[in-house]
């Protein structure tokens, strides 16, 4: 690595830092930052990255892992399922895209090497944004829905086509010869039957013996050499190296090792595929874009009207479902991820003009920002063109919402659907308790409503969800979240517009528990703390003390809003802070002699209250003094515990011994 690749790597880094930050601050994605990086570096602006291809190499890892991904998402026993969808729908919507864009090309002085790649690059949707805006507005099993899937898993199908043609293009000029480009595809296919079937059987062999060794390392360098292995392969082949991440997905997505891959490569995919991005936007000439503003504009409302009609007409045909359809297609009339991959790889191939790759780059980047703002018209769109009645609207997610609990009736509402909301449901659903969860994880969400749990996608901080749920004819309001400061805006939200429906919190701790009852909470139910008096209660019931008394004495505890257990006496390796920053309430003992200022005073006259501090308990002679009234006098060789937030506690010794 030469000195001037090392600081334009730091650069890059720099900047990509400060941009994403700034644009999560204005609610734009990621995506967005790193391209607009890439433009600012790169070559056709403030020139500071020079040569695109030192950082090129990186920025193909990152595809790799993106379309490793992709794979370890595609699921075989799925698309058989939705075979009507995928095998219709999706083949003639590429096929016939594709032939649309190719003519527009062609018609436009472009070769057909060129016109291949751009029909290619924007016939393909995006699965994660498609996916995602159908998981949050509840969609994802409606039939727009299961049709907007069953064209992704095609699509993803045709993605590999793809990535087999473009390298088998790289050595044609303007002409194609027909006889190469059909073997290279032969034995694209024959390589990729080949890896799918060995490594079915090699792979989740080896991934066994690396979870079965209990190093998280070795795990995570397993999953690293596979992706990065099946790429070697596949390159090697004379194939692109992307089609080989793709494959090593495909692989282990059948297996029970899926989720835990996901997990250990996403940190990988996440900052190379930042690089790809960056590097995409280093190719952008910005002068040149400027000038072919108007192909920009074409392509980009062209590529969406055709894509939503033709769906549309497809689906219609097909289907005989026009509304859907329509919905299905504004769905998908974007470009996709797939996109930038196979025009980047063809600009490595030199397959397509840095101009023409500029204009189809900003096409996919401008038809997947406009993709959420026209989903969330799309069913007010259908229902106008196609008259639908007026009890099928769901015009939004508090009216869908609304649908799906109009029949429950002193119900429970859960938020959050983490391990405590799931643990509660499982007790509710034997007893017959009707309840309704909402969620804000979409994974979680789909996840548990394929279970058939009774969960919707929605936001329990939002008044008008909740009201959606049937606030107003539930029984009760439970929020579970692991976040105490997600929890405390939710009840303050929800108390000023609920007054009279009981809301029970979950924290973790009791650092939070004054906050939460001043909101209005009905209860607070401490994790740590209830998880104490359990224990508790069994250790008194092995001593042979009797269940009423111990009864007596956990539910004296909990009246007392758990004040008998506030604080702990820290340790060496204690934090004094929560993971949020907040400090935690101690205990601390603060022996007294004839020099203490406290000594011969009554607790009343001491300004501890003021610091927040109080003291818990005075050890006098062996014997406790628990919860001391304020006017209990401080003896000599008194033991004082105080209790109070970690960064008072040098206050209140303070106070004791000093008087200061």
């Amino acid at each position: 690595m030469t000195q001037g690749f090392f600081e334009q790597f730091l650069v890059i880094l720099c900047c990509a830092v400060i941009a994403t930050t700034l644009f999560r601050r204005i609610q734009l994605p990621p995506l967005l930052a790193y391209l607009s990086v890439g433009a600012l570096v790169g070559p056709y602006s403030i020139g500071i990255v020079e040569d695109v291809h030192s950082i090129e190499l990186l920025s193909e890892l990152g595809v790799v892992f993106l379309l490793f991904m992709l794979g370890l998402e595609f699921s075989v026993s799925r698309m058989f399922a939705m075979r009507k969808a995928v095998f219709g729908l999706g083949s003639l919507q590429v096929i016939l895209t594709s032939a649309i864009l190719i003519g527009i090309c062609l018609l436009l002085n472009q070769n057909m090497t060129t016109a291949l790649v751009i029909a290619g690059a924007l016939s393909l949707s995006s699965t994660a944004i498609v996916s995602r805006e159908l998981i949050q507005r509840n969609e994802l099993d409606t039939a727009h829905g299961q049709l907007s899937v069953g064209t992704l898993i095609f699509q993803d199908l045709a993605a590999v086509f793809f990535l087999i043609l473009i390298p088998a293009l790289g050595g044609q000029n303007n002409d194609i010869d027909s006889a190469s480009v059909a073997l290279m595809l032969l034995e694209g296919a024959t390589l990729l039957i080949i890896l799918l079937l060995v490594g079915r059987i090699i792979m989740p062999m080896l991934f066994h013996e690396s979870a079965n060794s209990g190093s998280s390392d070795v795990f995570v360098l397993t999953t690293l050499a596979a992706a990065l292995l099946a790429a070697w392969i596949t390159h090697a082949a004379g194939l692109s190296m992307a089609l080989g991440g793709f494959l090593a997905g495909m692989m282990l997505g059948e297996s029970h090792y899926r989720y835990q891959l996901e997990a250990d490569i996403r940190p990988f995919r996440d900052v190379l595929l930042g690089l790809f991005f960056v590097s995409v936007g280093m190719q952008l000439d910005l002068v040149a874009l400027m000038e072919n503003w108007y192909w920009v504009v074409f392509f980009t409302i062209g590529l969406i009207v055709v894509k939503t009609l033709l769906i549309t007409i497809i689906g219609s045909l097909l289907h005989k479902d026009p509304a859907n359809s329509l919905r299905a297609g504004l769905s998908l009339s974007q470009g996709g991820e797939f996109g930038f991959a196979l025009l980047a790889l063809a600009l490595g191939n030199n397959l397509i003009a840095p101009d023409v790759n500029a204009i189809a780059v900003t096409t996919i980047i401008i038809s997947m920002i406009i993709t959420p703002v026209m989903m969330n018209h799309t069913d007010r769109l259908s229902r106008w063109l196609h008259r639908k009645h007026p009890e099928e609207n769901h015009d939004n997610l508090p009216e869908a919402l609304e649908v799906a609990s109009h029949s429950l009736q002193d119900h429970v509402i859960i938020c959050g659907f983490g391990r405590v909301g799931q643990v509660i449901t499982r007790f509710l659903e034997p007893m017959n308790i009707p309840y309704i969860v909402v969620d804000n994880d979409p994974v979680r969400v789909m996840e548990a409503s394929t279970a058939g749990e009774n969960i919707c996608f929605g936001d329990a901080k939002r008044e008008d969800i909740i009201s959606a749920l049937g606030a107003d004819r539930a029984r009760m309001l439970i929020l579970s979240f692991p976040d105490a400061d997600e929890s405390l805006i939710a009840l303050k939200h929800l108390r000023s517009k609920f007054s009279n429906l009981p809301i029970l919190v979950r924290t973790k701790d009791d650092s939070s528990l004054e906050s939460f009852q001043q909101a209005g909470a009905t209860e607070v139910i401490p994790e740590a703390l209830e998880g104490s008096l359990m224990l508790v209660s069994h250790v008194l019931s092995l001593l042979s003390v009797s269940h009423q008394e111990i009864e007596k004495q956990i539910n004296q505890v909990r009246a007392e809003r758990y004040h008998m257990l506030h604080g702990y006496y820290h340790g060496q390796h204690s934090d004094k802070v929560d993971q949020s920053g907040r400090v935690k309430e101690i205990l601390h003992p603060v022996p007294l002699n004839e020099a203490s200022f406290a000594r011969g005073k009554v607790l009343r006259e001491l300004p501890l209250a003021k610091y927040q501090m109080n003291v818990a308990m005075i050890r006098r002679h062996n014997h406790s003094i628990h919860d001391p009234d304020g006017g209990t006098q401080l003896e000599d060789g008194d033991i004082v515990v105080l209790q109070g937030p970690s960064d008072k506690i040098d206050i209140g010794e303070a106070i004791l011994l000093s008087g200061k």
